[in-house]
């Protein structure tokens, strides 16, 4: 009777508690192949949102170069010890840098770039942006960039953005 009772106590932890197995028609290597085929597609997909933004920046489109950016007011931009906050402001920060009179876009590069994905929806891309002005002078500098994966594709969320000393 004892014996009855611990069995059927047992049962319900032990179901709980051993690993499930793989479904009938998924091994655990096709599983392991399905997870790397998304991790994949999401690393293209973050890269070609990047080399998106370098081709609309070196074309003198800064919207176009927005595009990569959650169109949101929660959308958060640091550098330089300040911080915009909202799609709006960080597009207004870089039109004030960047196209007022006097000033020029240059030709942007990403290079070293990183690409750390937390998970299927966001990641952590991490790099070094230069610039290469029409006088020679090279502004450059590091990034951290976290982005989530939204209903309309890859989308930057928050920009961390650090300027070199020029030397």
């Amino acid at each position: 009777m004892k014996r009855n009772l611990i069995a059927a106590a047992l049962v319900p932890f032990l179901i709980f508690v051993l690993p499930q197995s793989p479904p009938r028609n998924q091994s655990g290597n096709e599983q392991a192949d399905n997870s790397e085929q998304s991790r994949d597609q999401a690393e293209e997909g973050i890269k070609h949102l990047l080399v998106a933004q370098v081709e609309a920046w070196n074309k003198g489109n800064l919207e176009g170069f927005m595009e990569g950016y959650w169109h949101s007011p929660d959308l958060t931009f640091f550098s330089g010890g300040d911080i915009a906050k909202g799609w709006q402001a960080a597009l207004q920060r870089y039109q004030r840098r960047y196209q007022g009179t006097g000033k020029e876009m240059g030709h942007l590069e990403f290079q070293d770039l990183n690409i750390d994905l937390l998970g299927p929806r966001a990641a952590v891309v991490t790099g070094k942006w230069q610039l290469t002005m029409s006088g020679g002078k090279t502004p450059h500098g590091l990034f951290t960039l976290i982005l989530k994966r939204l209903q309309n594709g890859w989308r930057i969320v928050h920009d961390h953005t650090s300027s070199a000393d020029e030397k």
